[in-house]
């Protein structure tokens, strides 16, 4: 008996990142399922598609939804849809002359997700935690070590925190440079609401020498992130399976 076709919608859009390189291996990760049929788009102005399939994946930095669309996304999750967020999703980035500002002006978004992106201290290897081991998510991959940007987030949800780093310090370069305090950074989150669910994975900066334009004509390294890290894939593999329902 053949398998019903599985309707997944991908969005892959916005700044400062290989949006090319992080949509082709999204999508290869999806072949891997015969079975899943991809719609790729730039933005979610596509409600009813939206609406119509059986989960979401994003990809995007700096990319904010309208009202309306803001609040279709909040009634797909209710309604029992997944949300597979990966890395920028969550991003407002003002440029400033005194730094970057991450403005709260898409609170049902934010809300929707869960978290809003505040800052990142310079590039470097920081260590990846299991916070809950015998999570299906989770189970058996081994802390790690990668060299990504490290999130620092306004939560706004409660959440199942699945990964997490730690980070004490100054995110030089932002508005919100300041993080004292010495609470876990979550990573990789679960969030229910509704009758659906957000899987948010911040982990997959990646950058290529074009995607710092107009500002730098040619960005001098190549940045692949967690993209180098076979824990990476991994973790893309299990989110996708368990949006598909395996």
């Amino acid at each position: 008996m053949s398998e019903p076709a599985i309707k997944a919608y991908l969005v892959a859009a916005g700044d400062f990142h290989d949006i090319d390189y992080a949509r082709l291996e999204l999508l290869k990760l999806l072949a891997e399922h015969p079975s899943v049929r991809t719609t790729v788009a730039s933005d979610y102005s596509d409600v009813e598609r939206i609406q119509d399939s059986d989960f979401l994946i994003s990809y995007t930095c700096n990319l904010i939804p309208s009202e309306a669309e803001q609040i279709a996304l909040k009634h797909y999750i209710e309604q029992g849809g997944k949300w597979f967020a990966l890395h920028g999703t969550n991003s407002i980035l003002e440029f400033t002359d005194n730094g970057v500002a991450c403005p709260e002006r898409a609170p049902v978004f934010m809300e929707t997700l869960g978290s809003q992106f505040m800052a990142h201290p310079p590039i470097q290897p920081f260590k990846v935690h299991i916070s809950q081991p015998d999570h299906p998510l989770v189970a058996g991959i081994e802390s790690f070590e990668t060299d990504d940007e490290l999130y620092l987030c306004k939560q706004l949800a409660e959440h199942e925190m699945l990964l997490h780093t730690e980070f004490t310090g100054e995110a030089s370069g932002f508005l919100n440079t300041d993080w004292p305090d010495d609470a876990p950074r979550p990573v990789y989150y679960l969030r229910t609401l509704g009758e659906g669910e957000v899987l948010y994975l911040n982990l997959g900066h990646c950058r290529g020498h074009y995607d710092m334009q107009p500002m730098v004509p040619y960005y001098p390294n190549v940045e692949l992130g967690s993209w180098d890290k076979p824990e990476y894939y991994e973790l893309l593999r299990r989110g996708l399976r368990y949006c598909i329902g395996g």
